[in-house]
């Protein structure tokens, strides 16, 4: 698919896969809609990179955990009279190390689960009209190594990215022929605000682990999301972007 002219929906545009993804796709001709929960003036930052690429940007309220929210939004979407591709990048983790089964409650199981599966989930659905229009959209679901390995910041985010890379092979079925849905899973990346909330052990097992000697970077991320939004005969696949994970290898 041609991405010059489209509309794209970016959720989390506030954070910095976020941002990297709104800045790639409008290098590839897309406008842009950038989603954030809380911190608008970072939103704003990164729809100020697509204005610079000469594409047009807003930004747009969205709690996913709140399924008004999610409808309000898609009814504010629907006023540009199209939505070509909805990346599902916001996402929300806390550290809590696996082996500490007592700290997780169920508050903070449910909080990650609503808004890394649940949020998608429904944002896809509500949206599923206007991108199966005009000839069909795309959907690439930014999920985590970790939902494919028992490691990430929590067993609560490894349980909701695995559900959530298994909602792109059921959404791929569900919206054909006409929109291909695709997930790009990161695995660390270094100096964000996700990587931040990782356990020690994690990070340092994840550097370790990288056969290429560095770790995932948010281009890369948002290189391989505009390329799944391109290809025309691509759905229901996950590709890994981590540096080289031998354990993830048999995944990508």
């Amino acid at each position: 698919m041609d991405l010059t002219g489209k509309l794209a929906v970016v959720t989390g545009g506030s954070g910095d896969i976020g941002r990297a993804i709104c800045e790639a796709l409008a290098a590839a001709g897309s406008d842009v809609i950038v989603t954030y929960v809380g911190d608008q003036e970072r939103a704003e930052a990164s729809a100020d990179l697509v204005r610079a690429a000469g594409r047009s940007a807003s930004v747009l309220q969205l709690d996913q955990r709140d399924e008004t929210s999610i409808d309000e939004a898609a009814a504010a979407i629907a006023t540009h009279g199209r939505c070509d591709v909805l990346i599902n990048n916001a996402a929300w983790n806390i550290g809590i190390p696996f082996r500490q089964l007592e700290t997780l409650d169920s508050a903070t199981w449910d909080r990650v689960q609503e808004t890394n599966l649940r949020g998608p989930f429904l944002l896809t659905r509500a949206l599923a009209g206007l991108l199966q229009a005009d000839g069909g959209g795309r959907v690439v679901n930014i999920a985590s190594v970790g939902g494919l390995l028992p490691g990430s910041s929590s067993i609560a985010y490894s349980c909701s990215k695995a559900a959530l890379i298994h909602l792109t092979h059921c959404l791929a079925v569900a919206l054909s022929p006409t929109v291909s849905v695709n997930c790009v899973a990161p695995g660390l990346v270094e100096g964000t605000r996700m990587a931040a909330r990782l356990p020690d052990e994690i990070s340092e097992g994840a550097r370790r682990a990288s056969v290429l000697g560095q770790v995932g970077s948010p281009i890369d991320i948002a290189n391989a999301t505009v390329m799944l939004c391109e290809a025309d005969s691509i759905t229901g696949q996950t590709v890994v972007v981590d540096g080289g994970n031998p354990g993830a290898m048999n995944f990508g």
